[in-house]
């Protein structure tokens, strides 16, 4: 694993911190990437205070947490690392230069250690082990490679690729690509069922919403939603399918079992607000929506549908992430 920088434990360099609260940090807490900033935002989701805010690579996007829930992991977009914070302690301790792999942008931090993210830059999905430091890429041969999921085996990927319209499936044990699925004019957010049983991929020019059938990649469902749907989120139980619509500022939402759209909802309303990216909390009841041209977050009650809070944030709050940090003694 090739690291550009030793480990520390205070990062030198922050960016305004909006107040005077000093870490360790607890509690439950929000952390968004500002890409047109270069930072991230450690925010307090129960008092909305903005804990501190940290430098980090060009263009941070996606966002990791790690199994522990203790560190987050934020890709720079614009170049070829990916930074590793201790969340508590509000501090950098390591940066991963993913070369020859660039551009990193989809992320996910595996619960056997491994980061997984796309690399578009090198049309490549790069896998890190975070217990010995080995890098590996599996390339996916389609162009604009962008978002990714892992089943829950950790067995297989699948990757949207905006520029190709297809959707690569790709086999983590062999390290080799399985297929590609074609998905539209340009699919770029997806997730998975909690059981991996059907992959829900949003086409964002058409404003469809696709599933497919990962037993034997059929696609299953066609779903008219918002327009320009940039992301998708499914709730922790499996039950509703979210696509956020980046073109009216609005979210659909989709009954998992039987395809139908159950609620549309107007959030940020407009498309100068660049609503684009989503995440359930742990327990399914809210909904944030990062709304990135506001530098802020949207907190969505799902049972009422409506904007309970707003957090601000840095320019450009795109990517998410939500842990918990146990007090220390």
């Amino acid at each position: 694993m090739k690291r550009l920088l030793p480990l520390f434990a205070v990062l030198a360099a922050c960016a305004a911190p909006a107040t005077s609260a000093e870490p360790p940090f607890s509690g439950d807490l929000l952390i968004t990437g500002n890409k047109a900033e270069d930072t991230v935002s450690i925010i307090d989701l129960g008092s909305g205070e903005e804990l501190a805010r940290l430098e980090t690579g060009d263009q941070p996007h996606e966002i990791a947490i790690s199994p522990d829930g203790a560190r987050a992991a934020v890709v720079s977009y614009g170049g070829t690392t990916v930074d590793i914070f201790d969340i508590a302690t509000a501090s950098r301790v390591d940066r991963i230069d993913l070369s020859p792999n660039s551009r990193p942008h989809g992320l996910l931090w595996l619960a056997d250690n491994r980061l997984v993210a796309t690399t578009e830059g090198s049309g490549t999905l790069t896998i890190v082990d975070m217990d010995d430091g080995a890098i590996s890429a599996i390339e996916t041969g389609q162009q604009v490679s962008h978002m990714v999921a892992v089943n829950p085996e950790r067995t297989r990927a699948y990757v949207t690729n905006m520029g190709s319209g297809t959707v690569t499936a790709i086999d983590l044990e062999a390290g080799a690509k399985i297929r590609d699925l074609d998905a539209g004019e340009s699919p770029e957010g997806l997730a998975l069922s909690p059981d991996g049983a059907t992959l829900w991929v949003a086409d964002r020019d058409n404003a469809m919403l696709y599933a497919f059938d990962t037993a034997n990649f059929a696609r299953t469902a066609e779903i008219p939603v918002g327009n320009f749907p940039i992301r998708v989120a499914v709730s922790p139980d499996g039950a509703t399918v979210v696509t956020s619509n980046y073109a009216d500022g609005g979210l659909t939402l989709v009954d998992a079992e039987t395809r139908d759209v159950r609620r549309i909802l107007t959030i940020s309303g407009s498309a100068s607000a660049a609503q684009v990216t989503i995440l359930f909390s742990p327990d399914g009841r809210t909904l944030y929506a990062a709304e990135t041209g506001r530098a802020r977050v949207a907190a969505i009650n799902m049972d009422s549908g409506e904007v309970i809070r707003r957090y601000d944030a840095g320019e450009g709050s795109d990517g998410l992430a939500v842990t918990r940090i146990e007090p220390t003694d």
